[in-house]
């Protein structure tokens, strides 16, 4: 990778996280501190309003804005990839959102480019079997209560066909057993549960903050899971 392209995917990487390290930079473009110190201070020659804050790192200053990105064929080729296993492993809101994300990227496609991609869709092909189509609508509520450390109001049915109404403090989602599964610290049982996806008979996110003021890391609970992934 030229030095051009280097300075572009920091700057790239600067607007799709809040703060990242040096390095972090550093591991990503696989080149040494001191290189990213020269980059950064190149970024901020040019005008790019770069800041930085101990111990959260480089972060670009709120309201600059990238031009409109352009994609390669490879880039929108492993988009379009995607996109098959959205269809296959994820429910209906996830489904929706990145149909939204793909035809954004797709308007900023050449003429040229857009006839390819449609013709390599036509070749792109996943068999799933019926017990993977999901068809709830959580993900999109899930993800958008981890990010806020809001609680979740759920309505559950257990393995016995037991059905209980919970309130929990969602830590993440993790993919196994051919299901996705909430984890989450559940305040009628006061210790963190492990919820299937497909047993949640009704999931709603509430205007009401974490009581909990620290939980686990999510890898923490997966090494604790008695499945070989």
């Amino acid at each position: 990778m030229n030095r051009i392209d280097r300075l572009f995917g920091i700057l790239t990487l600067l607007q799709s996280r809040k703060y990242i390290t040096a390095e972090k930079i550093s591991e990503r473009f696989c080149i040494s501190i001191r290189t990213v110190y020269r980059d950064v201070k190149a970024l901020q020659e040019q005008g790019i309003p770069v800041g930085f804050e101990q111990p959260k790192g480089y972060f670009l200053v709120q309201g600059y804005f990238l031009p409109p990105v352009s994609f390669n064929m490879d880039e929108a080729n492993a988009l379009l990839l995607v996109e098959s296993l959205v269809n296959g492993f994820a429910d209906n809101s996830i489904r929706s959102h990145y149909v939204a994300a793909l035809t954004k990227v797709k308007a900023v496609l050449k003429t040229s480019q857009k006839e390819k991609l449609e013709m390599m869709n036509q070749h792109i092909k996943l068999q799933v079997p019926d017990r993977l189509r999901f068809n709830y609508e959580y993900l999109s509520l899930i993800q958008q209560a981890i990010s806020e450390r809001n609680m979740v109001a759920l309505e559950y049915k257990n393995a016995k066909d037991e059905t209980s109404k919970r309130e929990v403090e969602p830590i993440g989602l993790i993919f196994y057993a051919f299901s996705w599964h909430l984890i989450a610290w559940c305040h009628f049982r006061n210790q963190y549960r492990d919820f299937n996806l497909t047993r949640i008979i009704s999931l709603q996110t509430l205007n009401k903050a974490f009581l909990k003021t620290e939980h686990m890391p999510l890898s923490d609970y997966m090494s604790m899971l008695p499945v070989n992934f």
